[in-house]
């Protein structure tokens, strides 16, 4: 796998039920189970889904006209049940996007809608990885417990 495909980040255990992630750029943000103000886990997914197509959408529209205005809200619901498990369902990506009167801002709000499906369709990697439904493997590093 090249350099310049491959995305890691590692978590390190602070406490019980906290966690502290960390980007290989320096970044780190905190992580927990909800009894504080850090973000849970499924959080950072719905963060990650709709921050994805925000940039996406941002890039393919700003190039026309500067938003007055750029906000996403993401949803869904958290369900468990016998036959799959912990999951979510009904992850919705909703935009509130104003951009300026004009000739510019007329230009932005027509790429607005292509935009939004492109992003759907092949440019998100997060939603385009939830949507597939990618494998995911697990394992313990060798020698990470005590005999």
């Amino acid at each position: 796998m090249s350099a310049d495909t491959f995305r890691s980040v590692e978590i390190e255990r602070t406490s019980m039920g906290q966690y502290v992630v960390r980007n290989s750029r320096g970044g780190s943000m905190s992580m927990g189970t909800g009894e504080d103000g850090s973000f849970t886990p499924v959080e950072l997914l719905l963060a990650a889904i709709g921050g994805c197509t925000a940039v996406d959408v941002d890039y393919i529209t700003s190039r026309r006209a500067e938003p007055t205005e750029f906000s996403v809200e993401v949803t869904g619901d958290k369900i468990r049940d016998e036959t799959g498990g912990n999951r979510m369902e009904n992850l919705t990506v909703a935009f509130t996007v104003t951009f300026p009167a004009g000739e510019d801002g007329d230009k932005a709000r027509e790429a607005l809608p292509r935009a939004l499906q492109q992003s759907h369709d092949r440019l998100c990697t997060v939603s385009r990885t939830v949507e597939l439904g990618t494998p995911v493997s697990t394992s313990v590093a060798a020698g990470s417990h005590e005999d």
